[in-house]
């Protein structure tokens, strides 16, 4: 298929996104990347200046975010080259220098925080209208006091920093690189091709990728179990080097997100299992089969509907399921779309699989897609990332550069909301019985993937790491039996696990990220919240909704969605995300008489 693919050189230019807003060509990234690098020279002058009183502290506060904004330019047009053709040298070369300048930068500036903390009236200099732009940065950053280190003693934890990445570097070079799966009817196995292998309609061939995959793992399960093992000592180093409680305490402290959030989630989760194994249920009626194995939970239940939607024409259906959003949204999504270019939309030689949204602090929200009409998958896929551009565009249009940057935990709120409005518009103008089937299959599945798989993943995380809190190392039979009880949990006695099941807790690079996944699944529950919320109100519903979008980093992430509409510190939005998927399974079984 490669041999297929046009030369990044073949792409139309207005099928490319525009990077203008950024710089006008690759000489003036240079140009500013050279000025850049000549002004790091001037970082060490701020650490005596900005501790010489008030004005001392403004003049540094002024010089290091419009730093900050310039090389937040840099990095971001190097970053966008790179992943629209990473085969060219240029641009390999181009993201290899700002990824320097931003580490010399960074440590240039290490000494800005302890520092920081050490300034007697800080907080009350932040409330002075001269610090309106630093206010909630400064606050923020004063906030995490109790748990900055000396300058000595951070400079320490930043030298360990590399050591302390070890195991999730040799967990990918493991997982991606060393371990040869082998091939299924002569197409390779591999971490991304089993998904294709699961969702084939062919029983006999899910149940063979499955055990193939799974010897490859059985292996090396000592390695992994003791690669994981080493990321959570890692992550009890940090968190009491640091003076936090637990594990949990200390990535949720930043957001100022209660523990009992995430401990919410998973106990409102268990009360939604008796649906989920429902679903199962359903979906073994669906697949024909006596008895549902592992192998066969993530083979969709309807084949997804063939289509011939082109690019323009995905535009006008995402501008249709918005229009609830007012016309100033769909205006100008619509139009960076299309007209601005914000989309680099089809695939290339050397392009960057995925999709994402590259929503930086200057120029347009640029979305990277590999469009395709032959599925709706494309069409939600557009319709996510554009949530994500205009949670950007409004929010770096509605707040000083210090507070634009939204958090991860509000992130994925902007993104599904949308898929949630052009799904609920695609199930009110499809006409056909089984199109309406298959886009609620679907829609059955992301639920699945989104809220209950990634709150199992979250729940033994927790399991795994007050373990060995409690002083109980991690071991691979450790591992093995937390992770096994939780698929039993989740799947039920309508999925039947064989022994190798529990190994795909050796498979997650996100547990080499701790306490991350729950953030999707609260994420969900609060787009699903959200949309219901907008879709049944009115004027004002709408407005707090757009409020929130353009509130950034101006609030903690729980104060600025409860503002939009919804307490995400109860449990009531994982309750009606429960419900949605409760009432999808209804509509589906309706449809189908399944």
């Amino acid at each position: 298929m490669s041999e297929e693919l046009k030369k990044r050189s073949e792409i139309a230019e207005s099928d490319k996104w525009d990077l203008s807003s950024l710089f006008a060509d690759d000489q003036q990234w240079e140009k500013a990347y050279e000025a850049f690098k000549a002004e790091i020279a001037k970082v060490s002058g701020f650490q005596k200046r900005m501790m010489e009183g008030r004005e001392g502290l403004l003049e540094t506060l002024g010089w290091r975010w419009t730093a900050i904004k310039e090389l937040d330019r840099i990095g971001n047009y190097a970053f966008l080259k790179h992943a629209a053709d990473g085969s060219d040298g240029a641009n390999q070369k181009r993201l290899g220098m700002a990824s320097q300048l931003e580490t010399d930068f960074e440590s240039a500036f290490s000494y800005f925080e302890p520092q920081l903390m050490s300034i007697k009236d800080a907080d009350k200099w932040a409330d002075e209208p001269d610090f309106a732009d630093y206010r909630v940065a400064l606050h923020k950053t004063l906030r995490l006091k109790d748990h900055i280190l000396s300058e000595k003693e951070e400079n320490i934890l930043a030298m360990q920093g590399s050591v302390s990445s070890a195991p999730q570097a040799a967990f990918a070079a493991l997982t991606n690189v060393d371990l040869d799966f082998g091939k299924i009817d002569g197409k390779p196995l591999t971490n991304s091709s089993l998904s294709s292998f699961l969702h084939s309609e062919d029983p006999k061939l899910r149940k063979k990728a499955y055990k193939q995959y799974y010897k490859g793992f059985d292996s090396v399960k000592q390695t992994i179990a003791s690669l994981y093992g080493s990321a959570v000592k890692q992550d009890i180093f940090i968190s009491r080097a640091r003076g936090f409680s637990s594990c949990l305490e200390a990535p949720l402290f930043q957001d100022k997100v209660p523990s009992s959030v995430y401990e919410n989630l998973i106990e409102t989760v268990h009360g939604g299992l008796e649906v989920l194994h429902r679903f199962y249920d359903v979906k073994r009626r669906a697949l024909g089969l006596k008895k549902l194995s592992h192998w066969d939970v993530y083979t969709p239940m309807v084949s997804e509907e063939k289509t011939d939607i082109s690019y323009d024409q995905a535009v006008s259906i995402i501008h249709d399921a918005l229009l609830p959003l007012g016309q100033d949204y769909v205006g100008v999504l619509c139009k960076g779309l299309t007209e601005d270019r914000w989309v680099d939309r089809y695939e290339n030689k050397g392009k960057r699989s995925g999709a994402f949204s590259a929503g930086a602090l200057v120029g347009n929200p640029f979305i990277l897609i590999s469009y395709r009409g032959d599925t709706n998958k494309s069409l939600f896929t557009l319709a996510h990332e554009g949530g994500h551009s205009m949670h950007s565009y409004y929010s770096n249009r509605s707040n000083p550069v210090s507070c634009a940057n939204y958090t991860i935990f509000e992130a994925e709120v902007a993104s599904t909301f949308n898929e949630q409005m052009l799904a609920r518009y695609l199930l009110a103008h499809t006409p056909s019985d089984t199109a309406k089937a298959s886009i609620i299959s679907s829609q059955l599945d992301d639920i699945i993937g989104t809220l209950f798989r990634q709150t199992m993943f979250a729940e033994f995380e927790l399991k795994a790491h007050r373990l060995a809190e409690s002083g109980v190392p991690l071991t691979l039979d450790s591992i093995r039996e937390i992770y096994g009880e939780l698929l039993k949990m989740y799947f039920g006695d309508e999925v039947y696990l064989p022994e190798e099941s529990s190994l795909e807790a050796l498979r997650i690079p996100h547990f080499y990220r701790a306490f991350y996944v729950y953030k999707y699944s609260t994420g969900l529950s609060a787009s699903i919240a959200l949309s219901k919320r907008v879709m049944e109100g009115g004027a004002s519903e709408l407005a707090d909704y757009l409020g929130f979008l353009r509130s950034g980093g101006s609030r903690y992430p729980i104060e600025s969605l409860k503002a939009a509409g919804v307490d995400m510190s109860t449990p009531e939005p994982v309750k009606t995300a429960i419900e949605r998927f409760a009432g999808l399974l209804d509509e589906y079984e309706r449809l189908t008489g399944k």
